[in-house]
């Protein structure tokens, strides 16, 4: 043995990144196609103006949302995310084609607008610390007068407008009053759009062109601001202090925020179109959010015409958050503990009179101040009764914590969300003759009908009450309600089945017909409470996960991630990739975009989790390192990938084989390891605690905090990871071009 490892990263991170790039060289003309920029709170996307002599830049704002009480219908038509405003660059001449590149290392947008009179240089940011959107431009003497103009988009709700513009009455309110009129001003040389609510509040955006060395820039912010009118204020001090900065150094500071970001972690493998759309992801997510910022709901930043201008809590916030935690970026996750920590009075609230000195909710959506009643177990009996979106929600919260192993966020942040929200369930659960206890009746998201029992909710609650067991144990508290924790635990029903279908939607509810959603399978993705290593389980699995499959009509892009994920559970890598791969068959923009009847973000990032889930899985207090690659990926290699625990795992794999596992200890909790290196191994570790080998390639460790050791194949002292070789005509497939694979989304669903 040596005393330390040692483990190098050898990525030429500019380079690596830069084949993941997304180019355009055919001028994109739709949202699904364009390219994106964000910073967590803002976001921006540029495009040709269809039918005119111009090119487009929407500009976004996650936060700007109308802010009306109930009385004015549902959060979707009350208090919606609202569109804000676009710019157009006009050109002297008519545009004859584009060469666009999203450089994901600086996440910068750069190209050249041709027209039949010049061409238009440009670069493009969302600044990453900035509050703000620059475009410089940089017009040849054929298109020296282009000019900038602003349109204010009139502030509707995008519920409204879809329901209006499809003829769909269930999406449209008859009574809906429209926010007054924007007003366009100027001071001191900057210009304003200011946009007053109806209910109070305004947004302002100011912008100002300034020249530079090489052209001029266009300096744009979007101020929010409730109840006060402020927003108008905020933005021009913002613009008159980037103004006021130099413009290399505005790019510079962007630049660092991103390049620190993504060393975070690193994956390679060889799948180049999926190792590009993995990376894509990660630039999407640090677009969408850090964690002092934005929550990510249904659309992230880029908000378009949609029936869900607010965020889904019945999968689509979970699925968003997924790929922040083994890809070692945990930290914005925090936007998502932060939204709901913070609007503990409105999540008390949504629940009935009755049950609120001690429980709280949420609903199937919200806007960001997360108000709408939570239905009452047993009380409805169609439709929407769902009673566990918050205990999901708070899976993600719980999985923040399991990789960090703060103490202090699980005692004052995760424990009194989670019992409030565990104890509303108890309300409505009684027992039977046989003592078992059931839950009254609610709703499977989406699936339509009202059962008792329903797998959703049972699923939630075993979970929920194994979490605060653990919680008390791990920080001492002697909680009154412990003892009913555990007899949930012991007298709660079986999770309704059949032994032809596997698991049913609920009690007497079996799956009859094709769902999107995979809600009844909770228990087994992503809560793992059945999963194949548990005797006689792997059956149960296949079959439900068979015969949700069986019926593809209404499948959707999150049903073949879901799928994906399942398969790694168990395994199996082959079907994973093919179930992940059906994404690819119709679902996908261009742009690793994604949209049913309006954009959604969730599916795109879940695939990304289904990737991590085939290369590091690690419930149960076991590290697994490729649990399931795929027998098409013969190289992958991994490093700093954050593990359950508090472990920072590295591995490489060569021609199918693991040539080490690197395992380091941030919080000197204990695990099982399984590194799929078979006996006899090599162990190189600066550790005094033992390694103890307890069978069936399972390995118990103790690591002390900081400690780190190396299982490898053969005998060494360094070991390198480094990038995968990629495959030349798959580099760059993203955007529109020549390698583009993936035709345009139509918002069908493929034949699966």
């Amino acid at each position: 043995m040596v005393e330390s490892s040692n483990v190098k990263l050898n990525v030429d991170w500019p380079q690596f990144l830069a084949q993941h790039d997304m180019i355009w060289d055919r001028c994109p003309e739709k949202w699904e196609d364009s390219p994106f920029l964000g910073n967590g709170l803002m976001g921006a996307m540029l495009f040709k103006e269809p039918g005119q002599a111009a090119w487009h830049l929407e500009i976004y704002r996650s936060d700007v949302q109308d802010h009306r009480d109930d009385s004015h219908g549902i959060p979707g038509f009350s208090r919606a995310r609202l569109p804000i405003g676009h710019f157009l660059l006009h050109f002297e001449g008519n545009v004859t084609g584009c060469q666009m590149r999203l450089e994901l290392w600086n996440a910068e947008l750069k190209g050249a607008i041709f027209t039949d009179k010049g061409q238009v240089d440009f670069k493009a940011i969302v600044h990453s610390e900035e509050l703000a959107i620059l475009v410089e431009i940089m017009p040849d003497s054929g298109e020296k007068d282009c000019f900038w103009q602003w349109y204010a988009t009139e502030a509707v709700s995008p519920r409204q407008s879809y329901g209006l513009r499809h003829g769909d009455s269930a999406r449209t309110l008859a009574s809906y009053l429209p926010n007054p009129v924007s007003l366009f001003r100027q001071e001191e040389g900057i210009s304003l759009s200011v946009q007053s609510l109806l209910a109070g509040g305004q947004t302002a955006a100011a912008w100002m062109e300034k020249p530079t060395n090489a052209g001029r820039m266009l300096i744009v912010t979007v101020a929010h601001s409730y109840p006060e009118e402020s927003a108008d204020k905020d933005a021009l001090a913002l613009v008159r202090h980037l103004a006021a900065i130099a413009p290399e150094a505005l790019w510079e500071s962007h630049r660092h925020s991103w390049h620190q970001y993504y060393p975070l972690s690193f994956v390679s493998f060889s799948d180049t179109l999926l190792e590009s759309f993995y990376w894509i992801q990660m630039y999407k997510l640090f677009s969408a959010t850090r964690a002092d910022r934005a929550l990510i709901d249904n659309q992230g930043p880029w908000l378009d015409e949609t029936p869900w201008p607010y965020a889904t809590w019945n999968l689509n916030v979970q699925l968003s958050y997924w790929p922040l935690f083994a890809s070692n970026r945990v930290q914005l996750a925090q936007s998502l503990w932060r939204t709901l920590h913070n609007g503990l009075n409105s999540l008390i609230s949504n629940v009935a009179e009755p049950y609120r000195h001690d429980s709280a909710g949420i609903p199937t959506s919200t806007a960001l101040d997360l108000l709408a009643p939570v239905a009452v177990p047993g009380t409805v009996k169609s439709g929407f009764a769902e009673a566990g979106n918050l205990t999901w929600a708070l899976h993600d919260c719980w999985l923040y914590y399991r990789m960090t192993m703060d103490d202090s966020y699980l005692e004052e942040v995760l424990y009194p969300l989670l019992r409030r929200s565990i104890n509303y369930y108890l309300h409505f659960l009684y027992e039977d003759e046989e003592h078992k206890l059931h839950l009254l009746a609610t709703s499977s998201p989406e699936y339509g009908a009202v059962m008792e029992d329903c797998n959703y909710d049972l699923s939630l609650l075993r979970w929920g009450c194994d979490a605060l067991i653990y919680s008390c144990n791990r920080l001492g508290i002697k909680d009154e309600l412990l003892e009913r924790w555990r007899e949930v635990l012991d007298k709660l029903t079986e999770y309704p089945e059949d032994q032809n279908e596997g698991f049913l939607i609920g009690r007497d509810q079996s799956y009859e017909k094709s769902h999107r959603h995979y809600s009844h399978l909770l228990m087994i993705y992503p809560l793992y409470l059945i999963h194949a290593e548990q005797p006689g389980n792997r059956e149960r699995i296949e079959k439900s996960l068979r015969h949700w499959q069986s019926k593809p009509e209404y499948l959707e892009g999150y049903s073949c991630t879901g799928s994906a994920s399942i398969s790694a559970g168990l395994g199996d890598g082959n079907r994973a990739l093919a179930y992940l791969k059906r994404l690819w068959e119709g679902f996908l923009s261009p742009t690793t975009m994604y949209r049913e009847l309006g954009p959604v973000i969730e599916t795109p990032l879940s695939a990304a989790q289904s990737i991590q889930d085939m290369l590091l899985q690690s419930w149960g207090n076991t590290i697994r390192v490729f649990p399931a690659v795929p027998d098409a990926w013969k190289d992958v290699a991994i490093h700093d990938m954050r593990a359950e625990g508090g472990f920072l795992v590295s591995a490489v794999r060569k021609e199918g084989v693991t040539q080490f596992v690197r395992i380091k200890s941030l919080a000197g909790e204990p695990c099982l390891v399984r590194t799929g290196i078979p006996e006899p191994y090599q162990v190189v570790t600066g550790s005094k605690m033992p390694v103890e080998s307890i069978g069936d390639g399972m390995i118990r460790l103790q690591l002390l905090k900081g400690e780190e050791i190396v299982f490898a194949l053969e005998q060494g002292t360094e070991w390198i990871v480094n990038p995968c070789a990629p495959t030349a005509e798959a580099v760059n497939s993203y955007g529109l071009n020549a390698r583009t694979r993936i035709e345009r989304n139509h918002g069908r669903n493929p034949e699966l």
